[in-house]
This record gives C-alpha cells, sequence and structure tokens, in this order.
C-alpha cells in the first residue's frame, strides 16, 4: 500500500514538472512572435522592479561583554594630542613608568620599615600607637580596594594609576615633616658610659613633641600610602594583562613586582647608614650632638621628599595614555579564543552594572569558586613568608654574626631582598617563555616551593656557637647570677640597663656595657675608645697601650671567630628565590580561573585577603613570636618596658625557619587542592559543552523507521 502511494506521488511531481516546463517554453514561443518594441517597457518595468535595493548596514556580531569596554586612542590629555608622542603609545612605555612608579613605592615602605624601627628603640611607645604605626597601611587599603576594583576598571585605569603617583608624593611628603623641625631631640640619657657610684641618672629627658609629631604624621602619610596603593596594585595590573597577549603576560608581571621589592632593598640600603646606634653621651658632648642631630633629621627628610618628586615625576606622562593602548581588542579577541574559566556558559552574556547589588553578586560569584579562593589565601601565606623574613633576618644576622644594625639591615638590603626580586622576575620569564597552562603553573608552584623548603631546612644547621655573655649565660666567675646583669664587682657602680654600649673584656667575655664591666676610666688609643680599671674582668691577656696602661675593655661584641656568613647568605638566597617564583604564577591563575571582566575584583578580593591574613596580623604575629626568644629586655628608670637587647639565637633560628617552613607547606597543600578542584571544574565544563551528536536521517528512509 506504501509503495502503491509513493508512485502515485511520484508521478504527480514529475507530471507537475513536464506541465511547468511545458508553459515556460509556450510563454517563450509567444515572446518570440511579439513585436521588440512591445516587450521594451514591461522588460524596464520588471528590471525597476528588481532592481537591488539599498545594502542596508549589517548588523554587527554580538559583542562579548569584554569588548565592551575597549576605546582605543591616541596619547594625549584631553583634547590635546601631540602626534609625535603615539610613538610611547604602547605598553612598554606604560610598564616604564609603571615600574618607577612601583619603585618609588618600594623605597618609600623601606624607609619606613628601617625609621620605624629606628625610632622603637629610642622612644617609649604605647600600645595603640605601635598599632597605628603598623596597622595604618593595611587596614586603609583594605577598606578601599573592593570599591576601587569594581568601579575603577570601567574608567580610565592609566589615570588610577597617575592618581596613585600624585598620592604617593603627598605621603611621602608627610613622612617627610616630622623631620623638618630644628628642635634637638636628646634621644637618649644625658649620662657617663662607666662606673660612678656619683652620677646622677636623668631617664626621661626624651623629647615628646617629635614622638607625638612622628606618631601623626607617619600614621597619616601610611593611610594615604594604602589608598593610592589600591588603584597601582589592582588596575595597574590588569591594565598590563589585558594589554599583552596571553603568555606575555608573566614577563610584565615579573617586572612589576621585582620593581617594587627591589625597591623596598634600595630603601633599606639607604635608611641603613641612619641608624643610630643607642648609647649614652655625657653632658659635655651634647653640644656636638645638636650638630648630628640636624644633620641626621636632614637626611631622613631628604630621603623622602626624593622618592615622593620621583613619584610626581610620572604623573603627567601617565595621563597622557588611553583608555586602552592600541591593540588591546585584537589582543582580547584572541584571549577569548584561548583561555576558558570554570563558569561554564552562564556569566557569557551577563552584565554587572553599577548598583551595590550587581556588586555584591560579582562578590559572590568569585567566593564560589574554590579554585580563586585557594590561590588568594595562597598569596596571603606568600607574603608571610616575606614578612617573616624582613622582621626576623636583620635582628637574626645582629644577634647570630654579631654584626652592627647598620650592617645587618645593609645586607638585607643588599643581597635578601634583591634574591626576592630576581625569584619574582625569573617566575615571570620562566612561565612566559615556556608558556605554561593553567595545570602547569600549579605544578611550577609545587616544585618551586618544595625546593625552597630545602634550602629552609639547611639554614638550621649554619650557626656560631654563642659567645659568653656577662649576666646572661655568664655568671661573673660565679659571683653573680644568670639572668641579671648586677653582681658585686658593680652594684656600686648605678648602671642603666636602658644603655647597650657592649664592650668585649680581655678575658673574652661580653659586657652589658662599660659600667656594668666595674669600668672606672677610659680614654682614646688608635682613634678608638679603651676602658681601664674594670673591676669584674680579672682574667686574660695584658695588653699596654702606649702610656703603659692595661687595657680591659674595647667597645664592640667579642669576635666569636665564625665564618660561616657567606654559606648562610648562599641558603637563605636560594631560599628565596625559589620562595619568590611562585609570586607571578599565582596571579596569573587568578586570570585564568575568572572571567576577563572581573579580573580586577578578583583581584581586589584577593588583596583584602591578603591584607586580612598577612599583611596587617603578621608583623604583630612575628614580632610577638620573635619576642619569646629574647633573653634580656631593657626596663628604664621609668619602669617602662623598652627594647629587647640580647636574644636566644638558636630559639631564633628555628622560630625564623619554622614560620617560612610551615607557610610554604600551607602553599602547597592549597595549590594542591586547587589543581584537583581545576580538574573537576573543567572535566565538568567540557562534559556540558561537548556538542550533542546529530543523526542523519534519509528522508526516503523515515517510514521503514
Amino acid at each position: 500500500m506504501k509503495e502503491a502511494i509513493e508512485n502515485v506521488e511520484t508521478e504527480v511531481t514529475v507530471s507537475s514538472r513536464r506541465t511547468s516546463k511545458d508553459e515556460e517554453v509556450e510563454t517563450l514561443g509567444n515572446r518570440k512572435n511579439i513585436s521588440p518594441y512591445l516587450t521594451m517597457l514591461p522588460k524596464a518595468f520588471m528590471k525597476f522592479h528588481r532592481a537591488p535595493r539599498k545594502k542596508t548596514a549589517k548588523s554587527p556580531p554580538p559583542k562579548s561583554p569584554d569588548s565592551d569596554h575597549v576605546k582605543e586612542g591616541p596619547c594625549g590629555i584631553g583634547c590635546i594630542v601631540v602626534p609625535c608622542c603615539e610613538r610611547f603609545n604602547s605598553i612598554r612605555c606604560f610598564l616604564f613608568f609603571f615600574c618607577m612608579l612601583l619603585f618609588t613605592q618600594g623605597i618609600i615602605f623601606g624607609l619606613i620599615d628601617v625609621s620605624a624601627d629606628s625610632f622603637q628603640e629610642h622612644y617609649t611607645l604605647r600600645i595603640m600607637q605601635k598599632l597605628a604605626l603598623k596597622l595604618s597601611y593595611g587596614v586603609s587599603s583594605c577598606m578601599v580596594a573592593i570599591f576601587v576594583a569594581y568601579y575603577g576598571t570601567r574608567g580610565n585605569r592609566p589615570r588610577w594609576v597617575a592618581l596613585s603617583s600624585f598620592l604617593i608624593g603627598v605621603a611621602s611628603f608627610l613622612l617627610a615633616y616630622p623631620y623638618l623641625s630644628d628642635e634637638n631631640l636628646h634621644l637618649e640619657e644625658e649620662v657617663s658610659d662607666i662606673c660612678n657610684p656619683m652620677k646622677i641618672l636623668e631617664a626621661c629627658t626624651r623629647s615628646e613633641s617629635f614622638q607625638s609629631k612622628y606618631v601623626y604624621f607617619s600614621t597619616f602619610g601610611q593611610i594615604v600610602l594604602g589608598v593610592a596603593g589600591v588603584p597601582l596594585y589592582i588596575l595597574g595590573i590588569t591594565f598590563l594583562d589585558d594589554s599583552v597577549p596571553l603568555h606575555s603576560s608573566g614577563f610584565y608581571l615579573g617586572f612589576g613586582d621585582a620593581s617594587s621589592t627591589l625597591g623596598y632593598g634600595v630603601g633599606h640600603v639607604m635608611g641603613a647608614p641612619l641608624l643610630r646606634a643607642p648609647k649614652n653621651h655625657s653632658l659635655h658632648e651634647s653640644i656636638a650632638e645638636d650638630d648630628s642631630d640636624r644633620k641626621w633629621q636632614f637626611i631622613w627628610w631628604i630621603d623622602f621628599f626624593g622618592a615622593g618628586l620621583l613619584a610626581w615625576s610620572a604623573v603627567i606622562p601617565l595621563l597622557c595614555f588611553p583608555h586602552d593602548i592600541p591593540g588591546t581588542a585584537k589582543i582580547k579577541a584572541i584571549k577569548r579564543k584561548q583561555q576558558t574559566h570554570l563558569f561554564g556558559d552562564k556569566l557569557k552574556n551577563k552584565k554587572f552594572g553599577p548598583g551595590i547589588k550587581d556588586l555584591f553578586a560579582a562578590i559572590g560569584i568569585l567566593l564560589k569558586n574554590p579554585v580563586f579562593l585557594c590561590k588568594a589565601v595562597s598569596k596571603a601565606s606568600e607574603f608571610l613568608v616575606l614578612i617573616g623574613a624582613s622582621e626576623f633576618i636583620p635582628i637574626y644576622l645582629e644577634n647570630q654574626f654579631i654584626i652592627t644594625a647598620r650592617m645587618a639591615a645593609t645586607l638585607t638590603g643588599v643581597i635578601l631582598i634583591p634574591g626576592c626580586a630576581l625569584g619574582q622576575l625569573l617566575g615571570g620569564i620562566i612561565v612566559s617563555k615556556l608558556q605554561m597552562s593553567c595545570k602547569a603553573l600549579m605544578r611550577f608552584i609545587i616544585i618551586t616551593s618544595l625546593l625552597s623548603i630545602i634550602f629552609l631546612v639547611l639554614i638550621i644547621f649554619v650557626h656560631c656557637h654563642p659567645v659568653q655573655f656577662a649576666g646572661i649565660n655568664e655568671d661573673y666567675d660565679e659571683t653573680g647570677q644568670l639572668g641579671n646583669l648586677t653582681a658585686p664587682c658593680n652594684e656600686n657602680c648605678r648602671c642603666s640597663s636602658s644603655l647597650y654600649s657592649s664592650v668585649c673584656g680581655r678575658d673574652d667575655i661580653e659586657y652589658f656595657s662599660p659600667c656594668f664591666a666595674g669600668c672606672t676610666d677610659s680614654k682614646m688609643f688608635k682613634n678608638r675608645k679603651a676602658y681601664y680599671n674594670c673591676s669584674c674582668i680579672k682574667a686574660g691577656l695584658i695588653t699596654p697601650d702606649v702610656e703603659g696602661d692595661f687595657i680591659d675593655a674595647r667597645p664592640g661584641k667579642c669576635d666569636t671567630k665564625c665564618h660561616t656568613l657567606p654559606v648562610f647568605f648562599a641558603l637563605v638566597f636560594s631560599a628565596v628565590v625559589f620562595a619568590s617564583f611562585s609570586h607571578v604564577p599565582l596571579t596569573l591563575i587568578i586570570f585564568r580561573v575568572v572571567p576577563g571582566k572581573l579580573h580586577s575584583l578578583a583581584l581586589g578580593i584577593s588583596y583584602v585577603i591578603l591584607r586580612l591574613l598577612g599583611t596587617i596580623p603578621g608583623p604583630v604575629i612575628f614580632k610577638m613570636v620573635g619576642e619569646t626568644s629574647c633573653t634580656f629586655r631593657d626596663i628604664n628608670h621609668c619602669g617602662r618596658k623598652g627594647r629587647c637587647w640580647i636574644y636566644n639565637r638558636t630559639k631564633m633560628a628555628y622560630l625564623l625557619v619554622g614560620i617560612c617552613f610551615l607557610c610554604k607547606v600551607f602553599t602547597i597543600c592549597l595549590t594542591t587542592i586547587g589543581f584537583y578542584f581545576f580538574k573537576y571544574f573543567k572535566k565538568e565544563n567540557a562534559e556540558v559543552v561537548q556538542p550533542i551528536p546529530v543523526k542523519y536521517i534519509n528522508p526516503k528512509k523515515t517510514g521503514k523507521e
């Protein structure tokens, strides 16, 4: 029956085709018999009727959400465009000024840390003042990070970075202002350093006006600096990433991170010569001290002022850059084909408006991404390693290898901090050259973190034998008590424990000061002060001077005959370099697992997490942990606790290595978790996006099927 129906339908179709063909032939035949003059008008009318209409502009293909914000333009400020400056309208020129600005801010950070440490050694601060100096930068940047990251990306990001440049200059001038006063600081007690039963102690003669001025202006300057850092570290980085190809971002971001860290090292080196060794002065030395105070203040002021001028020099060049560098649209289009994120198609056409609800919706989406959260917390743990190193290493060098505070700060700034910058730069270059995928970046972080842990463990075995210290680990030849600097040989000297001016006796024992060694006389010998008639020093070789008097003690620490400092620096340098390899890959992973429209907000959230878990509690925690290794602390005559003079070196080494070890292990664990989450979500997205196979159906066989 079905075959009969199909045959009938086929015959009808063929006959209809023949009929239409016959009609067409007949029509053509009739047309040939008609006069051409009679067919001219109908043909013209038909041509006019079939004339091609005006082509309407084709509607452009639907733009992706990222392409709506690409606004390439010329180099200039507003309507002022100079054609000859167009050659500088490139991402490399922007990178130069961006790195210069990061370098300048790093210098200011280094100067702040060195000056704050020196300030707290000479002044006794209240707890609130210490917290204000430590936390003002982190708290202020946390308060504005999310809003600047979300709303700043809608505007001209180079102009936001120019605003950061201006604010950094203002902050630098605020930090320099306390040193502009001409007042004599009188930072120390005006007492002699030798044993004198008749001397009068003036314990609390410190300049309170300079103290309050320093705390107020330093706190306010760091608040401004914290606000300035948010556009710099969020909008500037996303601008770089958007303007370069996918596998070139690491190279540019590595230069940025290295510039900031290198600037911090330069700040340490600039501030190290200004560290004042805490020592007392006799009354006849106060006039000479006035001149040194003014010179000391002037150098601090000129360092901060110079950094501010360097920051301001980048304002106008940064204002000349357009909303987007020419070529950004093409780069973004290629990136969209290369890059996939973990959200599937849910955010492909989703737009976020300027409302607060949209902001919270975007934050909620990012917080549901476990890979992003793992990387954000990993960045905080990585910064804890740097904070721990910067807090512990100068003190550890000073106490373990018996060097001055100036030398410890200089070595930290010259060797260790450039090692961190080198690691950040090499990490960015390596991942760019090898064009690593997201999984490869995570493996890279795990491997380099394991290598840094190996070098950290080896540091424990590099140490020096402790020197005998009277009253600390030596009991004045069994006449005194451990933990008490006072013994029968110096109990009548009226010694002050707030004066730490160590001397090494001829018995190879170190004393807290010439007073605690019982020395009653002093004079200059070979341009150095020498001490005589020390009642607590009874053994050792006798060395006469040119006048025949026997020298009992010389200023400074005793020689430990320890030559392991180069080995220590080699191990620490290697550990810091490998630890810093993971900085740039962590940022790149965040960019790879987050949609382009949310890059700035993702960096803002990771910035807040970094502050809340890293830089805000980090210095306070490390300070508290470091103080547990304190062996002797100053308690001055005002009854207030001062700085820690002597540390347990072995305990400090274990604390330094232990904290950095735990942070790196935490990074490895989080990276491993993020790796497996990434594999799971990528597999899930592949299953969702995979097209459904369509089977071809032959219409002639539909009846049989």
